[in-house]
């Protein structure tokens, strides 16, 4: 028999690096999205006071996201190497994993069920995290990192330019890429909300429950307590059943 018992306990999710790379990369991103707009709706929006300013921030700020992303690939890849560890599903996160934390999004969590999947400083993401990133840090940020640098250097990177479809796709994809990259940024901050996740990022540290069993006492070590088998009356019951 056992009983189930809770304690909170504090475990240190989020290193002092990662802090600085989230929050750098966050600000820059709503930066680059707002600045964006202004380039492509310049009729519409207005948040700087000139469309050179915005192309200006625009460019400066995309130097900075482009430098913290390869400080976090750096990060993670050299200094720690857990990136493939962190970032990478596993088959037990395609088979089962996923599903279950989409319905724990979709359906458990309204129902005041707990989340199937509980972070730890080795497995920080859960399975539809896992799946999330694997798409905005290895093919969306690369990519609208690389079609903006085209961008900003559309002369001496002519060829390049060519090879890609000229200015007017680039332009697109980057468009279409950034909408892309919005979308992500709205449902991360909505899913931060359902549960203890924007804590660790501020401070690190992230208190979780953690289930012990209280072992009641086995009735062997009871005084005066014999097992069955210690009794005259089972060893001649087994003696009967063994001649029969």
């Amino acid at each position: 028999m056992s009983e189930n018992s809770s304690e909170k306990k504090r475990i240190y999710l989020q290193p002092w690096p990662v802090r600085i790379w989230h929050w750098i990369n966050a600000t820059g991103i709503i930066v680059l999205i707002v600045t964006g707009a202004q380039i492509r709706f310049p009729e519409s929006v207005a948040v700087l006071s000139s469309y050179k300013s915005a192309i200006d921030v625009h460019n400066v700020t995309g130097l900075i996201v482009s430098i913290s992303f390869s400080f976090w690939f750096f990060y993670y890849k050299m200094v720690k190497n857990t990136l493939d560890k962190l970032y990478i599903p596993d088959e037990e996160d395609l088979k089962h994993g996923l599903v279950r934390q989409l319905l724990y999004y979709c359906f458990w969590y309204f129902l005041g069920r707990p989340s199937p999947y509980h972070a730890s400083p080795d497995h920080k993401f859960n399975p539809m995290q896992k799946y999330a990133y694997l798409a905005v840090m290895f093919v969306l940020m690369p990519l609208v990192g690389l079609t903006g640098i085209l961008l900003l250097n559309v002369t001496p990177l002519r060829i390049l330019v060519l090879m890609w479809g000229g200015i007017k796709f680039i332009v697109a994809l980057h468009f279409l890429l950034a909408c892309s990259l919005l979308a992500f940024l709205c449902t991360h901050v909505y899913l931060a909300t359902l549960g203890n996740y924007i804590k660790p990022m501020l401070i690190g540290w992230e208190d979780v429950e953690e289930h012990e069993e209280k072992h009641v006492e086995a009735p062997a070590a009871i005084p005066g307590y014999r097992p069955v088998r210690h009794y005259p009356e089972y060893a001649e019951m087994q003696h009967e059943q063994r001649q029969g």
